[in-house]
């Protein structure tokens, strides 16, 4: 890493020191936020931005007094609890390392707007869409719902200079074409069909540049970059079709990593190093092309392949992908079969040699595409095949 100045801040010790170990796993609702608030309350300004569809407060975090003016949200889809995992370590960092002369360069020179669970029912009920089962993040044309009239009411009002759009995505994303998980992905969100690239565009392009160069030791060959193909609907091409540079963060899979702990710092990292680039006034729109050589994401992971599997007499690859259930305030992790085939070309997180012995379902039930198998037998031996 060659930024110095970000060193200490990006040290293991120093992040499990501001790390808020309150809220953890997965499961990250209104309930979590309120530990949070009731934290922070004498320290920043918190109030309702308004409420979602099911009437639950809708929390604004303003944080800074500069000039220099960014907004934030994540859980614009309610199962995605990363990102505001590492939003609460970033808010105990202004705090606990408020000496900390870039962090204190941030609360000075930006005034920074954070909308920690947009979608709070879809974060009770674990699910991506909100409680009228509309995706927020198609809605910011139709403004039909109360979660996205907020956040452009929010964006109209305060005119950000920034815009970070917060997300997780999907185990099955490679950082290229390459055996190597994007546990980070970003992208600047194009403005228009055309996909053209203004100063605006060249700024977010050069700050996320700027991460990549910043958590190059931390994640090498770990980053990908997303497709910018143009919808008009979604937030970060709305507002980057205003000409407010905007970057999306996606949280990835870190290997073993299905609470998301490991990718949570790392959201954490590419934080500061943004908000540091941002406050310091250090981006270079010159730098622009560096972002195109981040690689593009490719889906080419499955959480399990069971390789060479003698099935009914059949040698066959088995491919599992996790399905995400929400029983007793925890997410539990349920493998389905998505293909049974002579060779999966895919990666595994997780990889099983049956080495041409058979396997077979303890209960004796069918092995076949698109049923959930908590383990299985091979050779006699019972594997469990869930995580964690």
């Amino acid at each position: 890493m060659k930024n110095i100045v970000l060193r200490n801040l990006f040290r293991d010790d120093s992040y499990q020191r501001i790390k808020f170990d309150e809220i953890s796993g997965r499961y990250v609702t209104n309930a979590s936020l309120e530990l949070v608030i009731e934290k922070f309350r004498k320290d920043f300004e918190i109030d309702v931005l308004g409420k979602s569809v099911l009437a639950k407060p809708i929390y604004r975090f303003k944080i800074g007094s500069g000039k220099i003016k960014i907004l934030a949200w994540s859980q614009m889809h309610g199962n995605e609890s990363t990102t505001t995992k590492a939003i609460f370590d970033l808010i105990n960092t202004f705090i606990l390392n408020s000496a900390n002369p870039e962090i204190s360069k941030i609360l000075n020179n930006c005034s920074i707007r954070i909308i920690p669970v947009l979608n709070p029912d879809g974060a009770e009920a674990y699910t991506r869409v909100n409680a009228n089962d509309i995706d927020l993040n198609r809605d910011l044309q139709d403004l039909s719902q109360p979660e996205s009239r907020l956040l452009k009411a929010e964006f109209d009002s305060f005119q950000p200079d920034f815009c970070l759009n917060l997300h997780d995505q999907r185990t099955i994303f490679s950082a290229g074409k390459h055996p190597e998980s994007a546990i980070l992905s970003f992208l600047t969100p194009s403005k228009d069909k055309e996909r053209s690239i203004d100063i605006h565009r060249k700024r977010s392009m050069s700050v996320i540049a700027g991460i990549v160069k910043d958590l190059s030791e931390y994640l090498p060959n770990s980053i990908g970059r997303y497709d910018d193909g143009f919808n008009i609907n979604c937030a970060g091409d709305t507002f980057q079709s205003l000409d407010v540079p905007t970057i999306l963060f996606e949280a990835g899979h870190s290997p073993g990593d299905y609470e998301k702990e490991e990718t949570r710092k790392q959201v954490y990292r590419a934080l500061i190093s943004c908000l540091y680039q941002i406050a310091g006034n250090k981006i270079e729109p010159s730098d622009y092309s560096n972002y195109f050589n981040i690689p593009e994401n490719e889906k080419l992971f499955n959480d399990l392949i069971i390789r060479k599997a003698k099935i009914n007499g059949r040698l066959v690859d088995v491919s599992f992908q996790f399905k995400e259930v929400l029983k007793n305030n925890k997410i539990d992790f349920q493998p389905v079969i998505e293909k049974i085939a002579p060779e999966i070309l895919n990666y595994g997180h997780r990889e099983i040699n049956a080495d041409e012995k058979s396997i077979k379902i303890p209960d004796d039930s069918e092995f076949i595409e698109n049923v959930v198998v908590n383990k299985i037998i091979l050779n006699d031996e019972e594997l469990e095949v869930k995580c964690g």
